[in-house]
């Protein structure tokens, strides 16, 4: 390593300098990369395809396609789909294509981002890939089968990662606590139990959130007489600006519990109440917010469809007013919530409908229900049938679910509410 890589290295975020360098020292996402799973045999065998990771931010997707080219000895390039454009593609994927042929060594593109892509930009790497001219590795928060093109996703393995545990976050900080190669084991540091604590709460599963709060507090807090540098729980708030919650940590789900429960069980004031203690205790209310919303669906639902979007617009209000305002919109949704008729129907549409979907699959649709744009003639003239209901007034009944699932009703309204006597067209309404 020359002076200029050394200077570069250890002037570095702590982030990135304890980016783990090898399948052994990555931490998380086991289900994925742990002992015998697929994705670990593929890249210690040098067989990884192109793929894509998607997840919550710090979760180890740039850290593992980083791990990936390194094993396999291959080049690797990285983009971002932000900045990056049909260009840039054009010329990695020529050097890699010139690097197979002359050396026989296989580029690794790794596209951070990659939701940003538009079909045009996706649509110049799908002849690279299906040739074998550079390996692709997306990296995505956004669901991939949502956010990009579907030409792309079919000729790439999807690999979901899922929020880092707090005993993830844990080892992480103590490595970095520790490494004198590294990390901050080079420094005389204290930091104490609830102060560690704090920072793992808050960086809500994000290593590099974590990992950043360490570094500010350490370099923003003075040597004590014995030359230590002590981390207490004030200078962790300050790290991650956020105050620590004055309830212990069984307190705070017992908490957030009843106030899930109160709104169930139509008690606007028992809600109202504990969504006060936890804020006053700390609690993002933000967090009071998205459960809200999801109550709003779940307990409510199409009984008082105005309840989710009452609970919508006081996320909305919170995220752009913030406290102490944003406290009276969410104080009017949580009335809302509570004093609406309640109804679960659509979780219970939601959940059979899952279970056919993922135990009980049919992929043979009605002929008639078919995208005919690619058929051939003859095909075309078996998918003829289909009744469009704005010819018959807009509805008219005809069989929508494969053979196999034609009888399975899913919805079924329940009798509070707007739901109370409401009959389903298809229920309704008879064949002419």
């Amino acid at each position: 390593m020359d002076l200029f890589s050394f200077n570069q290295q250890s002037l570095a975020p702590l982030a990135d300098r304890m980016r783990p360098r090898a399948l052994d020292e990555f931490i998380g996402q086991e289900h994925i990369v742990g002992e015998g799973k697929l994705l670990r045999r593929a890249i210690a065998a040098g067989t990884l395809g192109s793929c894509i990771f998607y997840g919550p931010p710090g979760s180890g997707k740039t850290t593992l396609a980083y791990i990936i080219a390194d094993t396999s000895g291959a080049h690797f390039e990285k983009l971002n789909a932000v900045s990056a454009g049909v260009a840039d593609c054009k010329r990695i994927i020529v050097q890699s294509a010139d690097r197979l042929r002359m050396y026989g060594k296989k580029t690794y593109l790794l596209l951070d981002e990659c939701h940003r892509f538009n079909k045009a930009q996706s649509d110049c790497l799908l002849q690279a890939i299906e040739k074998g001219q550079i390996i692709f590795i997306g990296s995505t928060t956004e669901n991939p089968y949502a956010s990009l093109t579907p030409a792309l996703v079919s000729r790439c393995r999807v690999f979901e990662f899922k929020k880092l545990s707090d005993g993830h976050i844990r080892k992480a900080l103590e490595r970095a606590l520790s490494d004198e190669e590294r990390g901050l084991g080079n420094l005389k540091i204290r930091i104490t139990a609830d102060a560690i604590a704090h920072i793992i709460r808050f960086s809500s599963g994000d290593m590099r959130n974590a990992l950043n709060a360490l570094e500010l507090a350490v370099l923003s807090t003075p040597k004590n007489s014995q030359g230590e540098i002590v981390i207490d729980l004030e200078v962790a708030e300050g790290s991650i600006q956020k105050k620590a919650i004055s309830v212990d940590e069984s307190l705070y789900y017992n908490l957030l519990s009843c106030f899930c429960k109160s709104l169930r069980g139509s008690d606007s004031d028992a809600a109202l109440y504990y969504s006060e203690r936890l804020i006053a205790a700390g609690c993002d209310p933000m967090l009071i917010a998205r459960r809200l919303v999801v109550h709003a669906s779940e307990d409510v639902g199409l009984a008082d469809p105005q309840a989710l979007v009452q609970a919508l617009c006081a996320m909305q209000a919170l995220e752009k007013i913030g406290l102490p305002e944003g406290r009276i919109p969410l104080s009017q949704a949580i009335i809302y919530v509570c004093e609406a008729e309640k109804s679960n129907s659509v979780v219970m549409a939601l959940d059979s409908a899952h279970f056919d979907a993922t135990k009980n699959a049919d992929d043979n649709v009605p002929p008639y229900l078919r995208d005919t744009h690619y058929m051939s003639a003859e095909e075309r003239e078996r998918s003829k049938g289909y009744k469009y209901p704005h010819d018959y007034g807009g509805y008219v009944k005809q069989q929508y679910l494969p053979d196999s699932l034609k009888d399975r009703v899913y919805y079924v309204p329940s009798k509070n509410g707007q739901e109370a006597g409401k009959i389903r067209k298809k229920d309704l309404l008879k064949d002419e």
